[in-house]
Order: C-alpha cells, then sequence, then structure tokens
C-alpha cells in the first residue's frame, strides 16, 4: 500500500481566531431548515444569524473550547474510520482516545461530537480554518464510505462507521453490553455531525453521506418486526439509541423522502415508556437517564413531520416527570440513593432518582452533563410548540449553572476540559478532561453553540422573544433590522439592547422567575406597569434606529429547598447557584433568621466580596459557574434552632409542623409593612399551632414577647 501524504488542512494548528471581529460567511442552510416547521408557533434563529459579544463569561468559556478546535487535527477524527474502510492512516495519526480508541466498541462517537463542533464554530465565527477542516473531514468520510461499499462486506453501500457492522448484526439478536454498546448512539453522532455539516457548513456532500446512512439505517430497522425492536431499544446500554429518531426525522425534513420518517418511528422505545408517557404514568425511577432524554427530542422531530398527537403528549409529560421532580438546583438530575422502605439502594448516578427524591439521592458523583444537555434540547424544543416561560427558565437555570460550571477555566489543546457530572454531594471536587466520553463529546457542542437560544422569533415574523440576557448581535435580514445586546449577564445585572433598522415589532422581554424588581426603559423612559416573574413582556413599537431598551434585574439572595427535605437548601444569587467553597464532606450548616428584617431579606446575613462571592456563616460562596478544581457545596443544612428575631431569642425550640418550621411559616408570608403587620402573622401562627399541639401557651408566650421586644431590631 502507497505511502499517504495528509494535505496540510489535516493538521492545522493555528492560534484561536478573534471571532468576534470576524465577517460571517452567507447564511447557511440551517434558516431554511428552521423555518419549515408548520407546528412551530415560535421558531429559532439560525447559529449564524447571532454572533456572540466578547468580554462576557460566555465567549471566555467559548474561546476555551475554539483553541482546542482550531489545533486539533482533523486527521484524528478520520483515523478509525480510514482503518475499517482499508485507507491507509498518516503517519503519526492516531484516534481520539478515551472510549473512541482504535479497539472500542464506541468508537466513532466522538468523532461525529467533533464534526458538530467544527460545524457549530464555523456557524458561531465565519472562521475559515473551521470550514477547511469540515470540508477536508467530510471528503475524507466519502472515500471511506465508498470503500467499504467496494469491499462488499455490509448490507448497503450507506454504512459508514468506524468499525463493522457486526455490531448491528449482534443488536438484532439481542446481544448485550459489553459484547456490544449502543451501536445506534455511536451512528447518531456521526449521522447528527454530517448533518450538521451540511446545515451550518453549507458542505452538499455531508448530506449525500448522511443520506446514504439514512438508506442504510432504513434497510435494516425497516423489515424487522415491532417486536423485536421494542426488545433491542430496553437493552440496557447496548440498545441506546441517542437520538437517532431526531436525525431520521430530519432527513425526511430535508428530502421530503418518506422512508426517513418510516425509520425515525422504528426507533419509538414502546416497550414501556412511551406508552406510559402518554399515559402520563410516571415509570422514570431506575431508567437510564441520558438513554432516555435524547429519545424525547426525538419523539418531538417526529411530531414535527407527522402531526400525531401522542409524539408531542408524550414528549411533554415526560418533561414534567423531571421537571422539577426529578431536577437538582443546577439543573441536572439522576443520582444515587441509599436503601429505603420498598426501595433498593442505588450507585449508578446514571439512573434517574425516584420522583420528589433529591435530598436523599445526593451522593457519590451525580448530575450528569450530557444528559442536562439534551434535557435543554427537550426544552427548547416544547417552547417552540407551546411558549411558555417555563421552559426558559429551566434553560437559563442549567445554562448558568450546570453547563458554564462543567467546563474548566484553563485551557487545553488536548482534551476538552469539561467534567462528566458536575457533583452535588458536599465537598466535592470536578474532575475535568473527558477526552472521547459522552460528556465530553457534547461538552464540545455545549460551549460552541450559546447563541442559539437568546432570540426566537413568532412563526409570523411579528414577534421577537428575547429570552436569555447574553451579550450578543443578531442579524435579522428578513426584518431588516440587527439588535445588539450589550450585557456581561450574570457577572453583570442589567442588559441593554440596541436597535439598527426599521420594523413594526412586538418585543417580548423575559421576566426571569427570579426577578422581584424587574425594571425596563425605552429610550430613556420608564415603561411602567406589572412585570411579573416568569412571564414576558410585550413591548410594542415601531423600532427604529438608535432605540433602546435597558433592563435592570437586580439579583436578590435567596434560598431554594430540596422537594423532600425542607432543611436541605441552596443559595442563588438571582440566576446563580452559589456553591460554598469547603473541603468538609458533611453538609455545612447555616442560620439566617438572625438576621432578617421586616422585608424577609437574607441579605444581611451575607457579606459581599469580589467576582461575585459572599461569605457567611463563616463560608466563602462564588458562582458555580466559576470553573476550577475547588472543593465545593451546592447544598448545606438549614438549622434555625430557635424562635429567634433579630437579636431577641425566645428560648422556644424552632418545632416543624409538615416539613415546615414555625420560623419558615412565619418568614413565608414577608414582607411586612410594619412591625403590627408582622405582630399579627406570629400572633394567628402561633395561636394556631398552640391548637394543634405543637406548642404549649407558655412557649407561645415567649415567643409573643421575642417579637414585640424586636421592633426596633426588625426595622430594615
Amino acid at each position: 500500500m502507497g505511502a499517504f501524504v495528509a494535505p496540510q488542512l489535516g493538521s492545522a494548528a493555528q492560534a484561536a481566531p478573534d471571532s468576534d471581529t470576524s465577517t460571517l460567511a452567507a447564511s447557511s442552510p440551517e434558516a431554511g431548515f428552521l423555518d419549515q416547521n408548520p407546528s412551530w408557533v415560535v421558531k429559532p434563529f439560525a447559529l449564524d444569524q447571532v454572533t456572540l459579544a466578547s468580554g462576557t463569561v460566555f465567549a471566555e468559556k467559548r474561546a476555551r473550547v475554539l483553541n482546542l478546535a482550531t489545533a486539533y487535527s482533523a486527521d484524528r477524527v478520520l483515523h478509525n474510520f480510514r482503518v475499517t474502510a482499508g485507507l491507509p492512516t498518516p503517519e503519526g495519526s492516531s484516534p481520539p482516545g478515551g472510549w473512541d480508541d482504535a479497539t472500542g466498541n464506541l468508537r466513532g462517537h466522538f468523532s461525529g461530537h467533533l464534526i458538530t463542533m467544527f460545524a457549530q464554530a464555523y456557524a458561531s465565527t465565519g472562521e475559515q480554518v473551521y470550514r477547511d477542516k469540515i470540508d477536508y473531514i467530510v471528503t475524507e468520510l466519502g472515500r471511506c464510505q465508498d470503500a467499504i461499499a467496494a469491499t462488499g462486506q455490509a448490507s448497503h453501500p450507506g454504512f459508514l462507521a468506524a468499525y463493522p457492522e457486526t455490531q448491528f448484526v449482534r443488536l438484532e439478536s439481542f446481544a448485550t453490553y459489553p459484547t456490544i454498546w449502543a451501536p445506534y448512539y455511536t451512528c447518531h453522532k456521526i449521522m447528527r455531525g454530517l448533518l450538521d455539516a451540511y446545515l451550518l457548513v453549507g458542505n452538499e456532500q455531508a448530506l449525500e453521506i448522511v443520506t446514504r446512512m439514512g438508506d442504510w439505517v432504513h434497510s435494516r430497522l425497516s423489515v424487522l418486526p415491532r417486536e423485536q425492536l421494542n426488545r433491542m431499544w430496553a437493552i440496557y446500554i447496548a440498545g441506546e439509541y441517542g437520538g437517532m429518531n431526531e436525525v431520521m426525522a430530519d432527513l425526511h425534513a430535508i428530502t421530503g423522502d418518506e422512508r426517513y420518517l418510516t425509520t425515525a418511528k422504528c426507533f419509538d422505545n414502546r416497550q414501556a415508556l412511551f406508552g406510559a408517557c402518554v399515559e402520563d404514568h410516571d415509570i422514570l425511577t431506575r431508567l437510564h437517564a441520558n438513554t432516555h432524554v435524547p429519545q424525547f427530542v426525538g419523539y418531538l422531530r417526529v411530531f414535527d413531520r407527522s402531526n400525531e398527537p401522542d409524539y408531542h403528549t408524550a414528549a411533554e409529560n415526560f418533561w414534567n416527570m423531571v421537571v422539577p421532580h426529578r431536577m437538582y438546583a443546577h439543573g441536572g438530575t439522576s443520582g444515587t440513593w441509599p436503601a429505603s422502605e420498598g426501595l433498593p439502594a442505588n450507585t449508578n448516578a446514571e439512573l434517574f432518582q425516584p420522583r420528589g427524591n433529591i435530598a436523599n439521592s445526593i451522593a457519590g458523583s451525580g448530575a450528569e452533563t450530557c444528559t442536562s444537555y439534551n434535557l435543554l434540547k427537550v426544552a427548547r424544543n416544547l417552547f417552540f410548540h407551546d411558549p411558555d416561560p417555563k421552559y426558559m427558565d429551566y434553560y437559563e437555570r442549567t445554562l448558568v449553572n450546570h453547563i458554564l460550571g462543567s467546563r474548566r477555566d484553563a485551557d487545553s489543546t488536548s482534551n476538552p476540559n469539561v467534567v462528566y457530572f458536575l457533583p452535588l454531594s458536599p465537598g466535592n471536587v470536578r474532575g475535568y478532561g473527558n477526552t472521547g466520553t459522552c460528556c465530553g463529546g457534547t461538552g464540545l457542542e455545549n460551549h460552541t453553540k450559546y447563541q442559539e437560544s437568546v432570540y426566537f422569533r413568532s412563526a409570523d415574523n411579528g414577534s421577537l422573544y428575547v429570552n436569555l440576557f447574553v451579550g450578543s448581535t443578531l442579524n435579522w435580514a428578513e426584518k431588516g433590522i440587527t439588535v445588539t445586546q450589550t450585557t456581561d449577564f450574570p457577572r453583570q445585572q442589567e442588559s441593554r439592547l440596541t436597535i439598527t433598522g426599521k420594523a413594526q415589532l412586538d418585543i417580548l422581554l423575559r421576566v426571569p422567575s427570579w426577578a422581584k424588581n424587574f425594571q425596563v426603559w425605552i429610550n430613556g423612559q420608564e415603561r411602567l406597569g406589572p412585570k411579573t416573574p416568569g412571564t414576558y413582556l410585550r413591548l410594542r413599537r415601531m423600532w427604529q434606529t438608535g432605540d433602546t431598551i435597558r433592563i435592570s434585574m437586580p439579583f436578590g439572595l435567596r434560598v431554594e429547598k430540596a422537594l423532600d427535605r425542607a432543611d436541605t437548601q441552596t443559595v442563588f444569587h438571582g440566576p446563580v447557584v452559589l456553591a460554598a467553597l469547603s473541603q468538609e464532606r458533611e453538609y455545612r450548616e447555616f442560620s439566617f433568621y438572625r438576621q432578617v428584617k421586616l422585608d424577609g431579606d437574607i441579605s444581611p446575613a451575607f457579606e459581599s466580596g469580589t467576582s461575585g462571592t459572599f461569605t457567611t456563616n463563616g463560608h466563602t460562596l462564588r458562582p458555580l459557574y466559576i470553573g476550577d478544581t475547588q472543593a465545593h457545596h451546592i447544598y448545606f443544612r438549614r438549622t434555625e434552632p430557635t424562635v429567634v428575631f433579630a437579636t431577641y431569642d425566645s428560648g422556644v425550640v424552632n418545632k416543624e409542623r409538615e416539613g415546615q418550621t414555625f420560623l419558615d411559616l412565619v418568614w413565608a408570608q414577608a414582607p411586612f409593612g410594619s412591625h403590627q403587620e408582622f405582630m399579627k402573622t406570629v400572633t394567628a401562627a402561633s395561636a394556631n399551632w398552640v391548637r394543634q399541639g405543637v406548642f404549649t401557651r407558655e412557649e407561645r408566650t415567649a415567643i409573643l414577647a421575642a417579637a414585640t421586644d424586636a421592633e426596633d431590631a426588625l426595622r430594615p
């Protein structure tokens, strides 16, 4: 076999580009692709229509991934494919590594993520280096596909993988892990990467290759009976197929070929979960979370193409089973838990915990990052059909905390520097790296597409949704305007939108659920009227060049309680999880009520520092999105041992009834307009607890005396 001469593009290594000053290429096919879904009442913009601003935490995290993308050799992406196809590899070439090594049963999956990373990097920056990598990789994958077909060893000439077809054949005979390892999961990553190369970069050959792959998938699955498919998809890990139903539905949307929609439906996981979700019957406990979450992204895409309501119903019900019932404070899900009555212990942190089980499942690693990656996709796609602000509230929570917090604040040209799990247990440390893992792959994608959900538009182009406060510029050519958002959120508590162009338009600003004092000024004039947290504020006018919208959203300090244990809590500063720095492996105990005034604000219990940090109860708290290896506590134990008002301690034990302490009950009614109003609440609540037999009359007398004496101390 002749010596291989690698084109220069395959191993290009240049400094990371200054992406924010580059000129974007002409709009990619993605814009038209996104515009064609008739069931969407809200539609996204193409990735290349929104430019991320420099100087923000999002830009900083992305720049670190672009540094890897620029340096990464395209020949490593191709290595295992060339070996499988019998083609020569360049001297010194090696596989990506990790699970995508030279012999592993998941090889090829990480290469698919790398292709998507390059495509997103190009769509986001317009830098030629990323397009060159895409064009080179696609050309070589086409050679591999042709070479495999020429051997006659595959069942269909469209087959393309980094290993032989054997795994797919064995799955049809119900082989289990580790004999095989999720062959259709790997297939999905490759097909998704190729679709992204077409949609985001405009590489037509990528569409040809992935269409042939779709033909091969159809040829295998369309002849199998439903019972066999159900059993295949129910096999733990071996039957995991990622978002194969999504890519097949996308192929149907691009080509109009009904075979691809038929094949997408072959991936219905109908043995139990699909039907249970249609019926809103929660059976998620102990199911492998990231096996199932991407399936529901696919079900929504099948609904888009077929308009069969069960697919949307299943996805919506599934979502509501996870959020908030299985959601941790940073937006993640899945965990471990000890044995309890009727429920055996679980040590696999990738499994869905029991419904409502939050505090009891904070153990071990917990909260797999690529599960959050896929939950964000579900939230985004549900919003397209039903623009309920709850989906974007979740999106912001998870993006700002779990996703930003998953990327280390350090450069590397050799690995993604992302976490697999973002640990929840006390005193745990984030472990970065993850070359070749599932979360390493989705991590490459997470940090090169931050702008994808900042802005949406109504289907009739009459409204612009501002969903996220991310420094960016929207180029809405069809409407003849650009919208520039200036902010360093979440390091800044305000944002400014500047309009260029002229258009009659409703701008809908999301008022986050945590924003209690949201204010808006249009061209310096304050917009009066209600701005209800957890809604969108509609601004309707003829907008023209120079118009500005200034938004103020002060970040308040608050706690969020675990659903199953009220004393297990997380501190938030606005949307930001504040993690306490400590190597101790036991929960830290915090008390706040002694510092609370009539307004009910816990802020007096905290001292603010620099870079969003605070101190309280002898500990430093800082934003979870800061990515390093310091041990942290996302959750703490709230302890308020006695009924105390400011410095006046009644000496009465702060008893609990129905999961709520007496002080919790009182301060839930804050803010109080006066001490008299406060006393009415304390008087009524204590009297009720005496009637319930929780307090004695003597204890109530002591409580009322302390509350009375604290009048001056309680004034804000």
